[in-house]
């Protein structure tokens, strides 16, 4: 399983396509990816740990839990604990960029820097500073500086941007921090349209051919960032960048994949933790294969919930009044088939058309968020009835980051040189995923096969993996607010009750509602709840619960 970043409000593009709801503020919604060429839309599988812990892998029991880091820092890097970054005027308005040093690697700091991308916008009310607030939409791979500069901005509370400045960082490998490269444009095309569901042994050669493609390319253009993108070493920048804003703790709000990197600063860093908010939650105690199959599930509860939507309206192409949530799915899997076997025109200039893959990438990415299933249902309605896959082609693209010139950004690529370094492979060749299909399709009919043949990946990666499934306690952190969302097709309510149980100051807040993470998206309660903590250090009572 693996994970991508945030999705961004209305405007009919990328992967969570939020639209804007009454009463909501319309917060940019996070997202997580699969780093395969057909769904980019499903797992946020990231579980860096330092090296050495221990797991089991079956089950997804643990022993180890991230251990500490020193409290003083080391010498070698007082360096860059030190310097002082020159901050200019980019972007709209308000905003400011620079940029920050970071040891490449940690274990030789002398061995050559990494320059990552940062942006703030200073606070600009009355009232008492509170410092900083680091925001990530998730990933890995969404540019945080994007989401700044486009959402968190000028879409958080104005009360929260009176008194903090709002503070991003691409991580390392993802956007403007040196970014991971692997395939061009045209190979992009290629690899997303990889058959994710092969029926027969050249279909299964085809796809498992993709794979290596995909990896000896990142392998051959980015040689010398894949054995440093790791989890770990994202949360170890975000401390440096602590110190140069002058905060004596990080306060952060982190998303989807953003809470895996937010919690790893919290086990690596505990006494530096400040106000922290885990919206959307991962579980890091999980293996791969774990995680994708919680994911699997998690896709089917939200498809669900879609089909029963559906069926409410005239324009339903899955069916109509009476036909139940499994007779929606047989439907789709019946249009994916013929999909698989006769693509169908798209309107799109550079010749491509809608088979399964894509198609099967623009729905599940429909999934994190119900504001979505209109325009979704709309898709599908045009490529059912009138042969025209436009609008899910659409879809597809804006959750790949694929723009009008056929240009990709490098979201997949550092998605996957993420994921693949952070944790093992969930299978490592496709007698493993063959094996593993009933279990994948009993959790989903429509999505399990695709899903379950979308993990394999990372057995073919260049660079081997250096984290494991690990707990993460933090103990001696202050509160940390966990949200988890009931019905979050992306990051399964169970993996947010599992974080906060694993950590020694975890506040589990609950929305019982539908889409991919809670805050933003029109609960007055979970909002407040949230707003209160970040202005006041005030963690909600153990047990809230939201709707």
């Amino acid at each position: 399983m693996q994970t991508r970043p945030t999705p961004r409000p209305p405007r009919r593009h990328r992967s969570t396509h939020t639209r804007t709801r009454t009463g909501s503020r319309a917060l940019p919604r996070p997202a997580i990816r699969l780093t395969t060429g057909f769904l980019a839309a499903a797992a946020l599988l990231v579980s860096a740990c330092s090296p050495g812990n221990s797991a089991t892998s079956a089950g997804g029991t643990v022993e180890a839990a991230l251990a500490a880091l020193p409290r003083s820092t080391p010498s070698t890097l007082s360096p860059y604990y030190a310097q002082r970054l020159r901050w200019r005027d980019c972007g709209a308005p308000g905003f400011q960029c620079a940029t920050m040093k970071a040891p490449l690697d940690y274990d030789k700091p002398d061995a050559g820097d990494i320059r990552l991308a940062v942006a703030r916008k200073k606070a600009t009310g009355k009232g008492e500073p509170l410092g900083s607030l680091l925001v990530n939409p998730g990933g890995p791979g969404g540019s945080a500086v994007q989401y700044l500069q486009q959402y968190a901005g000028v879409g958080y509370p104005e009360e929260i941007r009176a008194r903090y400045d709002m503070v991003a960082m691409d991580p390392r490998g993802v956007a403007r921090s040196e970014p991971v490269e692997c395939l061009g444009g045209r190979q992009m095309d290629a690899y997303t349209t990889t058959d994710q569901t092969p029926d027969d042994q050249r279909e299964r050669d085809a796809l498992v051919a993709a794979d290596r493609k995909f990896a000896e390319s990142c392998g051959a253009r980015s040689a010398r960032l894949l054995r440093h993108v790791s989890t770990v070493e994202a949360a170890r920048d975000m401390d440096i960048l602590r110190a140069v804003l002058g905060d004596r703790k990080l306060n952060y709000v982190g998303a989807s994949y953003g809470t895996f990197l937010g919690a790893t600063y919290a086990g690596l860093f505990p006494g530096r933790v400040g106000r922290m908010v885990l919206d959307g939650a991962m579980d890091p105690s999980l293996d791969a294969r774990r995680l994708n199959l919680d994911q699997t599930a998690g896709f089917e509860t939200a498809f669900r919930a879609f089909a029963k939507d559906c069926v409410r309206h005239s324009d339903c192409p899955l069916g109509g009044r009476g036909t139940t949530p499994a007779q929606v799915g047989e439907h789709l899997e019946a249009f994916f088939r013929k999909l698989d076997a006769h693509p169908i025109p798209a309107g799109d200039p550079d010749g491509r058309k809608l088979g399964e893959a894509l198609a099967t990438t623009g729905v599940i990415a429909s999934m994190y968020d119900e504001a979505s299933w209109e325009q979704l249902r709309e898709a599908l309605g045009s490529a059912m009835k009138e042969n025209d896959g436009a609008g899910l082609l659409a879809l597809s693209d804006s959750y790949y980051e694929r723009d009008s010139d056929g240009r990709y950004s490098n979201l997949m690529m550092a998605n996957a040189a993420v994921n693949c370094l952070d944790l093992p492979p969930a299978f490592t060749g496709p007698e493993d995923v063959r094996k593993a299909l009933p279990e994948f399709e009993k959790a989903s009919p429509v999505f399990g096969p695709g899903l379950a043949w979308a993990t394999l990946n990372c057995a073919y990666w260049p660079v081997r993996a250096t984290g494991e499934p690990h707990r993460i306690e933090a103990k001696g952190a202050a509160p940390i607010v966990v949200v988890g969302t009931v019905r979050d097709p992306a990051t399964p309510y169970r993996w947010a009750r599992s974080l906060a149980a694993q950590l020694a100051s975890g506040r589990l807040l609950t929305y019982d509602g539908d889409g991919h993470t809670a805050y933003g998206r029109g609960s007055a309660c979970i909002d407040t709840a949230i707003d209160t903590y970040l202005l006041h250090g005030t963690p909600p009572p153990p047990g809230r619960r939201c709707s």
